[in-house]
């Protein structure tokens, strides 16, 4: 078993590339992460108690629109909580078959792609400059795929906030193994 960073493991065999990617090994953001969620909740669960409590028709609309804005940034923050709780991201390339999960508690749909329809793989290069690169590599968000492959037309995106050093070595071990199965 290889290691890339502290978050990579790769296991080759014969005919098995098998890569798991876990999302964090930070214990201190994990937590400031889930008070960040607490707080959120909190701050939410007083606006939406206060609501019935209004009855000045502006001032109900006024916390409709923060209500719906709060709901949605709700969802976001739990949804990357877990992810970095409980998710990895597993890639295994079989018998001229890549599979990727992203796996949370155990459970998930398993994407299949045959590496002979595959028309490009490559790393997403990041701007330094684009505030959408920045945001999406932050540990706050679940987002921010590195590498990328095309098969059917269709583009999967993987690899979610890793290093350029990471993405350039991920890349180099899969592209090697997938040089050599299409070769035989």
């Amino acid at each position: 078993m290889k290691v890339i960073g502290d978050r990579i493991s790769i296991f080759k065999k014969d005919n098995l590339l098998s890569i798991v990617i876990l999302p964090t090994v930070d214990k201190k953001k994990l937590m400031i992460l889930f008070l960040w969620l607490f707080a959120w909740t909190v701050c939410g669960l007083i606006v939406l108690i206060s609501y019935f409590k209004m009855y000045d028709k502006d001032t109900r609309v006024f916390m409709l629109i923060y209500l719906s804005f709060w709901a949605y940034f709700e969802f976001k923050i739990a949804r990357a909580f877990i992810w970095k709780k409980k998710g990895k991201e597993k890639i295994w390339i079989k018998d001229g078959v890549i599979n990727y999960q992203r796996e949370l508690n155990k459970k998930s749909k398993i994407r299949e792609y045959n590496i002979s329809l595959l028309d490009d793989f490559k790393i997403i290069d990041l701007n330094n400059t684009s505030f959408a690169d920045t945001i999406n590599q932050s540990f706050w968000i679940k987002g921010g795929e590195r590498l990328e492959f095309i098969s059917q037309g269709k583009s999967t995106p993987f690899a979610m906030q890793i290093t350029d050093a990471e993405a350039k070595a991920l890349y180099n071990e899969i592209s090697k193994f997938i040089l050599e199965k299409k070769e035989k």
